[in-house]
């Protein structure tokens, strides 16, 4: 299936569109405890598409596309389809804080690990990293979408709301970020334990001496070990630990705000700030969602539009230095060995020896973004294609399942996350992950935009198109029903499964439409440029340049107007394809060989001439 994001995000709009009622575009999770996880999902799946994606831009009206209209037609029109977005955001802020001070609860997205129990309403109020990295995300596009918005807006009361919406979006901003500080793990421990034994284990993939490894792990990670030491104190405890060489360390984020983490002093208007409960040590998963969630903040559009304010730079910076040494961190350990990658030992082991192939996608994202920001060689792009495919293969996502396959449980029901810390207010909690196959494809996308070697990159759209053809085959049946044409129905692909359907995941399809904004994006970039092309289109250029100067001595012959207009138009096109040879050699090429073609016609009609007389 071939990903054409324009057309694919406005089937979604329709789809979304026709979940809202009496034309509004957000109702809030249903059910006794509020989940801003699913409501931030919700509306990200418009929003963020509007505001990254210019082509599918809302805020302007005069500027709103035909095509984009008819799918949200449900909404309204030009003018009443970004109000029906004010009121969504504006309600959503309004949910989803208490006493005017933001909250980031996971609601219904939390379990009982024992499904006997229930969980405490307190624990259900509970923050939860998917929900800070969320809110950042979701932030950074309302108050982009406001700069555009507010400007034209003339009704003094939809001008206050705008500004009232404005002030409360900061303010959850804000809060985010505090919150994401506040979650960040270090986590050392002793060479000799079970977590340095298993670490150990994992990176070791040539069989040396456990004493070799320590020591050249120890050599890679000491310039991150000193910058934690000496340059991070917002938010953390303490790092006096990584002072003694014989400990080792882990670093990311724990599921929520860590137990005894620092207030972080700030004179944002945040309220108080919650105390903690999760465990201080890193799960894969909730680092990789934040790291996703923080690299919005210096994107070129935040920074382009200005979207955050001093204070709010300050927290950023903090937050991009956590964010580049996870990235080192984690891609040291991917890559340790250079003849043998642990990534590519699949499935990876975590330093608790829980395996899953959804651990080593999460490694080779962290990955991604770190060959993105270091930008990889030719040989670190390859390896890591050769890693998506495999997880393709082995996952089921592009083969056949057959019967009692173990890859199911991957999908469906997904990787369990224990909470640990959280039964300190109940049972103990977890979080199910069942996104494997949108993970898939929002990896292999984003590898691709890096890609600049035409073998990787043909290679990650093959790829990326399979795992399209699955997950497009995944959307809940067509009709007018809950969640029709979104996500998720493993049916569709599994017939075996003994219950097939499954409610609306905003979840899973916020991740889709990521995946096909990440598409966008690539689509608005230059093509890749053969050196093959550019050399063929020189050579192509030198011969037309030369026949074409042979023809204008040769004179215009009896019919002078027509030959000298051929002659100005392959001089015109010549030109044309000199501008295009480094940026598009095959368009050059093509330009070149049609000025040879009219170039050998004009030299053909006259050596019939001269034969004729």
């Amino acid at each position: 299936m071939r990903i054409k994001p324009r057309q694919q995000l406005l089937e979604i709009w329709e789809a979304v569109a026709a979940q809202g009622q009496h034309g509004r575009l957000w109702q809030g999770s249903e059910g006794a405890y509020r989940n801003s996880v699913s409501d931030a999902e919700q509306l990200l799946c418009l929003l963020y598409p509007a505001t990254e994606v210019p082509a599918l831009r809302l805020e302007v009206p005069d500027q709103t596309a035909e095509d984009v209209l008819a799918a949200l037609r449900r909404i309204g029109d030009a003018v009443e389809i970004p109000r029906a977005l004010l009121d969504g955001l504006t309600g959503f802020m309004d949910r989803h804080s208490v006493d005017g001070a933001p909250s980031f609860s996971g609601g219904d997205y939390f379990d009982p690990d024992d499904p006997d129990v229930e969980l405490t309403p307190e624990q259900r109020e509970l923050g939860v990293v998917d929900a800070y990295s969320l809110s950042i995300t979701l932030a950074l596009a309302t108050l982009g979408f406001l700069k555009y918005f507010g400007p034209g807006l003339t009704r003094a009361d939809l001008k206050r709301t705008a500004a009232e919406l404005e002030a409360a979006t900061s303010r959850r901003l804000s809060a985010a970020m505090v919150c994401l500080l506040r979650s960040f793990s270090v986590s050392a421990f002793r060479i000799e334990s079970d977590q340095g034994r298993s670490l150990c284990d994992m990176i070791n993939r040539a069989g040396e001496p456990n004493r070799a490894v320590v020591q050249r792990l120890q050599r890679r990670l000491d310039p991150l070990r000193a910058t934690i030491r000496d340059r991070f104190s917002l938010g953390l405890a303490g790092t006096d630990d990584l002072a003694n060489d014989n400990l080792l360390f882990e670093v990311g984020w724990s599921w929520g705000i860590i137990e005894n983490a620092p207030p972080i002093d700030t004179d944002e208007p945040i309220g108080e700030q919650p105390e903690g409960v999760a465990q201080d040590a890193p799960y894969l998963y909730f680092t990789v969602i934040a790291l996703d969630g923080i690299a919005d903040l210096f994107s070129e559009r935040t920074l382009t539009l200005g979207l955050l304010n001093e204070e709010q730079q300050r927290l950023a910076q903090a937050l991009r230095l956590r964010w580049e040494l996870t990235q080192q961190y984690w891609s040291a350990l991917a890559r340790f060995d250079d003849h043998s990658w642990p990534l590519e030992d699949i499935p990876w082991r975590t330093t608790d020896r829980q395996e899953s192939l959804y651990f080593s996608l999460l490694v080779t994202s962290i990955l991604v973004q770190d060959l993105v920001r270091r930008r990889a060689t030719d040989d670190d792009l390859a390896r890591t294609v050769n890693v998506l495919e495999e997880l393709a293969i082995r996952s089921k996502t592009i083969r056949r399942l057959v019967p009692d396959d173990t890859s199911l449980r991957l999908h469906n029901p997904g990787v369990q996350l224990t909470l640990l810390g959280s039964e300190r207010l109940g049972p103990l909690m977890r979080w199910s992950v069942t996104d494997f196959s949108a993970q898939l494809l929002k990896r292999s996308v984003q590898l691709r935009g890096l890609s600049r070697n035409i073998g990787a990159h043909e290679r990650l759209l093959r790829l990326a198109e399979s795992v399209m053809d699955h997950l497009w085959e995944r959307r809940i049946g067509a009709g007018v029903g809950v969640g029709a044409r979104l996500w998720d129905d493993l049916s569709g692909v599994y017939p075996q499964l003994d219950e097939p359907g499954s409610p609306l995941s905003w979840s899973f399809t916020e991740r889709i439409v990521e995946s096909l904004v990440a598409a966008a994006s690539m689509v608005r970039e230059t093509p890749i440029r053969s050196t093959r092309l550019i050399e063929l289109a020189t050579d192509l250029l030198s011969e037309a340049d030369h026949l074409l100067d042979k023809e204008m001595m040769n004179g215009s012959g009896g019919n002078f107007v027509s030959v000298h207009n051929m002659l100005r138009q392959a001089e015109v096109r010549l030109q044309q394809a000199r501008r295009l040879v480094r940026d598009r050699p095959g368009t050059a090429c093509a330009l070149a060989l049609q000025v040879l073609t009219s170039l050998e016609e004009l030299a053909a009609a006259r050596r019939t001439t001269a034969w004729g007389s």
